[in-house]
């Protein structure tokens, strides 16, 4: 499998996962027209997918689907609570139902969705497998157990690492989103998501991809350094890092 984090931060959200007969994208938050730019910019075209994959119904993570969906006739999977809370399509036949925690084949992946703790109607984070396990996890309010467990068995993780608390707290929120931002239904802090890694990866994790990063309450460089000051501590865990951004679209990654 190959992973690229097309775009990821406060203003859209898309993650692309292929093996070698399909490619998918989880979440589909930037323009059609933006998502077919940055498929170019790795080399591929949207003939590759085979499916658009929706964790909630944020307009963060569902701004283009409809377009692409439509454009190119990619079915769509989302669960019905979060299809009935948002409008994912016009044409109604190209929305399939899924359940969270059960495992179905896609080709030759197998997809999960797992629910998580955020503001939403149903939101789920996904795992994508063939040979090894992808697991995408942003907008996630806390590390509960389902998150947990899927970091400890995970080959290659997209985390989100929302924000840095000192300049959440100093900066120029109100009171109220400060208070979601940081709640058990809100955003995972650098420091949450580095100690999760810390604390229940495997030492086969290879790949991180930091992603949802906020533009006022973070930095690629702040994300970096805290994340890698923190697994430090792990002698037996060494994977490469990277930054996601809403700029451009990361190296397509190998598995």
């Amino acid at each position: 499998m190959r992973v690229s984090a097309l775009a990821s931060g406060s203003s859209g959200n898309c993650f692309y996962v292929e093996d070698d007969e399909r490619g998918i994208l989880v979440d589909c938050g930037i323009s059609c027209k933006r998502v077919l730019e940055r498929l170019n910019s790795i080399g591929r075209s949207p003939e590759n997918l085979k499916g658009i994959f929706v964790t909630h119904e944020h307009a963060d993570h569902i701004k283009g689907v409809d377009v692409l969906a439509r454009n190119f006739q990619i079915p769509i999977f989302a669960t019905k609570d979060t299809a009935k809370n948002s409008f994912l399509c016009s044409d109604d036949k190209l929305v399939n139902f899924i359940k969270k925690d059960e495992i179905f084949s896609f080709g030759a992946l197998k997809i999960e969705a797992f629910a998580k703790s955020h503001k939403a109607a149903d939101p789920v984070s996904f795992n994508i497998f063939s040979k090894k396990k992808v697991s995408i996890m942003t907008d996630v309010g806390y590390c509960d157990r389902g998150v947990e467990e899927n970091v400890a068995d995970s080959d290659f993780l997209c985390l989100e690492s929302n924000h840095d608390v000192d300049m959440l707290e100093n900066g120029h929120y109100p009171y109220f989103l400060k208070k979601w931002i940081k709640s058990d239904i809100g955003h995972l802090s650098n420091n949450q998501a580095s100690l999760c890694v810390l604390e229940h990866a495997h030492r086969k994790l290879k790949n991180v991809i930091l992603s949802h990063l906020s533009e006022s309450n973070n930095t690629p460089e702040l994300a970096l350094k805290t994340f890698s000051k923190t697994i430090k501590e792990r002698k037996d865990l060494s994977p490469r890092v990277f930054v996601s951004t809403k700029i451009m679209a990361s190296e397509l990654i190998r598995v």
